[in-house]
């Protein structure tokens, strides 16, 4: 009898090991991992479910560095870098043929509104790579002739240019990438569940830990050079898509009392000046996003709804200012279903 309790006895404790087991376990699945930090000169927030409970978060700042020894002209060793100091050895990897694919697709699509040669005119207007230069108006006639998306081209893993002078600037999809390459290495670590943003930029999959749609805030285009003000405009609630707003609110400076903001047509050479505010578009890939929201702030309102309407799963929504000077807004038919309820 005695023998028969203990066996009773030992098959309920394994038992009940057994349950709290998975219990742990099922918790230990069920908990959405939060990674932050800084990279890229902005920040990152990427929030993933992971079947085993495995942060990530080392993987990917290690995808990151990768990344931009690819694409970020402020490393000088980087694939970018070395090409645009006219480095006859370098050779492209996969993220800069990625980026050039995209880029070279969105140049097309936009009339050449976006152009990934606009370097030269960055770098003299004082935005981005370089020495800025933000006291006097650049020459732009002589830049202009070594601006050209058609005067570039990759052939065997090499970039070759018909200008010396052409300087590469990906820095206006090379962060909205940068959130598909982290979305990429999160799916291929069982992730089915995520939200990725890097500097503003925003590629979701699946559903929250709410078991929602991810809320998404639009900004409200409020002139802030200090990245300090966030005012909500809108909500968008997506999954499996990308998100990004690109404006002429944030990065911005003041020269002999005349606004200067960061968006450059590459056919005048000079800063847009026009009634866009700002354009949140939502693509299937973040690179998409982002490109074409910079574009956006180039060709303005009706161009705009004229691209987004040829181009199949892009939507946007576009904040301006009438002609009183009231913000007002428009958006794609499309864009209706991403408003949070």
């Amino acid at each position: 009898m005695k023998n028969k309790l203990l066996i009773f006895s030992t098959l309920v404790l394994v038992l009940i090991i057994a349950l709290l087991g998975v219990y742990f376990l099922s918790n230990k699945q069920s908990k959405y991992i939060h990674n932050e930090g800084e990279i890229q000169g902005t920040t990152y927030s990427i929030t993933y479910l992971q079947p085993d409970g495995i942060d990530l978060q080392e993987k990917i700042e290690k995808r990151l560095h990768e990344f931009d020894l690819s694409l970020s002209t402020y490393v000088p060793q980087s694939i970018i870098s070395r090409i645009n100091k006219n480095d006859s050895t370098v050779r492209t990897d996969f993220d800069f043929e990625e980026m050039f694919r995209v880029a070279k697709d969105v140049s097309e699509h936009t009339n050449g509104a976006f152009d990934i040669t606009v370097g030269p005119l960055v770098k003299a207007w004082g935005f981005g790579f370089g020495s800025a230069n933000r006291h006097k108006i650049p020459n732009v006639k002589e830049l202009l002739p070594h601006v050209g998306y058609h005067k570039i081209k990759i052939e065997n893993h090499r970039l070759l240019k018909d200008d010396p002078q052409i300087l590469i600037d990906a820095n206006a999809l090379a962060q909205g990438q940068s959130s598909d390459v982290i979305g990429r290495l999160l799916e291929n670590n069982g992730c089915k569940n995520y939200m990725v943003e890097i500097g503003g930029e925003v590629v979701c999959k699946g559903m929250n830990a709410k078991g929602e749609k991810w809320k998404i805030g639009i900004d409200k285009p409020v002139d802030d050079s200090t990245n300090m003000i966030n005012e909500i405009q809108a909500i968008a609630s997506i999954s499996n898509l990308a998100i990004t707003t690109s404006g002429n609110y944030r990065k911005f400076y003041y020269l002999n009392g005349k606004k200067y903001a960061h968006e450059i047509d590459p056919k005048t050479g000079y800063p847009v000046v026009h009634n866009l505010l700002s354009a949140t578009v939502v693509a299937p890939t973040c690179i998409q996003a982002d490109a074409y929201a910079t574009a956006f702030m180039v060709i303005g309102v009706d161009s705009s709804l004229k691209v987004c309407k040829k181009i199949p799963n892009l939507e946007c929504y576009l904040i301006y200012t009438d002609k009183r000077g009231k913000n007002q807004i428009v958006y794609t038919d499309g864009f209706k279903k991403f408003f949070a309820k």
